[in-house]
């Protein structure tokens, strides 16, 4: 017999291939998905332009790019402005707000989530006018969850938040905030035809100018709310959402509200609403320690003594004339000799003890402290008889 020497097996090289060419094959398959969805972000962009403009909110970006290959989309918006036409009680009236930058990023994997980074500083203007607000911030950052349908929750963050008036010699500061943050989310199981959301705003070392002499002072703030009497998310101007919710019953619930500025500290819950007219009704029941540090801070025995502008006592006692007081006080001086000299020196003490009357006693976190309501009437706001504020209409 012959030996018959059988020829090797040659092996198949094709699952040597098959990895790297499937690997190849998907980059392209990805590759052409992701270029293709970054064409179609110009196209989503502008129809939500078109459906913004509607509702009285103009957008545009002088320039807008697109990146973040292979796992997410980067859309970078250079010198981004927003005209809002139509957004306040006075339909005339239309605003241009400018920014430096606004970088828009979502993942592939999960594309509901989108976080906005906003670059300043920003101007604000009226149309066709000169800015004459300025505002700049060391970050500025907002997320939305739910997108391209209806958002779930959205959220927004600023920190060393700083608005200042322009238009002057030099730049007046009317609002500075260490950080602010606004979050709110659709509450779970509300009807889609009436969702309510839940909202928490918190401030962190702000400071007001020009609003009331209290907010001058750094405060903090912690305010929990519920809004009702939405009937869905569809862009529109904020006048008609406001005369929607009034026409549906709908209120907003202060589940929790406390602000505090140093030895001064403030609780309140309660329910607001709106009249016909868009003016606030409603009431607050409040809780505040330190109550007597408030008056002073008014600095009421001073303005009396030297005469109280016009435009100081709209400010604090809004309804209330300069003239009136100083015909008051003049009349006592004749009845009196002195009489209206020392109610102005002990003003303080006098109003103090009145208000300190109101409501009863209490204890706020281990203080002594008093609790009272806080009345909202056709937009006036009162603490028992005093008028201590006027909120302008809403619609």
């Amino acid at each position: 017999m012959s030996d018959l020497t059988s020829a090797p097996r040659r092996r198949s090289r094709f699952g040597l291939y098959a990895v790297p060419v499937a690997v190849l094959i998907a980059a392209v398959l990805w590759s052409g998905f992701w270029f293709f969805a970054a064409s179609q972000v110009g196209v989503q962009a502008d129809a939500w332009r078109a459906q913004e403009a509607k509702a009285g909110r103009v957008y545009d970006c002088d320039k807008r790019s697109v990146a973040g290959y292979p796992f997410r989309f980067e859309v970078r918006c250079t010198d981004p402005s927003v005209m809002l036409v139509s957004q306040t009680a006075s339909p005339q009236m239309a605003f241009v707000a400018r920014l430096a930058e606004i970088l828009v990023v979502a993942q592939v994997y999960d594309p509901k989530l989108v976080i906005a980074e906003f670059k300043g500083p920003a101007t604000i203007a009226e149309r066709n006018a000169q800015p004459t607000l300025s505002v700049n911030w060391s970050l500025g950052r907002s997320s939305v969850v739910g997108l391209p349908a209806v958002p779930q929750r959205a959220s927004l963050v600023f920190d060393n938040l700083a608005i200042d008036r322009t238009g002057g010699p030099a730049p007046t500061p009317l609002m500075r905030v260490n950080h602010i943050e606004l979050h709110g989310r659709q509450v779970d199981g509300s009807a889609p035809d009436s969702p309510a959301i839940e909202t928490v705003l918190q401030i962190n070392g702000g400071t007001l100018q020009e609003v009331h002499p209290l907010l001058t002072q750094p405060f903090n703030a912690d305010i929990h709310a519920r809004l009702n009497g939405l009937k869905d998310f569809s862009p529109k101007p904020w006048p008609d959402r406001f005369r929607e919710i009034q026409a549906a019953g709908g209120s907003v619930e202060i589940q929790q509200s406390r602000i505090e500025q140093g030895d001064v500290l403030s609780v309140a819950a309660g329910t607001l609403r709106l009249n016909a007219q868009g003016r606030i009704e409603g009431e607050l029941q409040m809780t505040v320690a330190g109550l007597d540090r408030v008056i002073p801070a008014l600095g009421i025995d001073k303005m009396l003594e030297d005469g109280v502008p016009q435009a100081t006592l709209d400010r604090v006692a809004p309804g209330v004339k300069s003239q009136d007081l100083s015909n008051l006080f003049g009349a006592l001086d004749r009845a009196i000799p002195g009489l209206g000299k020392v109610i102005k020196q002990n003003a303080n003490a006098g109003i103090s003890a009145g208000i300190n009357s109101l409501g009863t006693e209490a204890t706020l976190e281990g203080k002594k402290a008093r609790s009272f309501p806080l009345r909202f009437a056709d937009g006036a706001v009162f603490l028992g008889p005093l008028k201590v504020a006027q909120i302008p209409p809403l619609f």
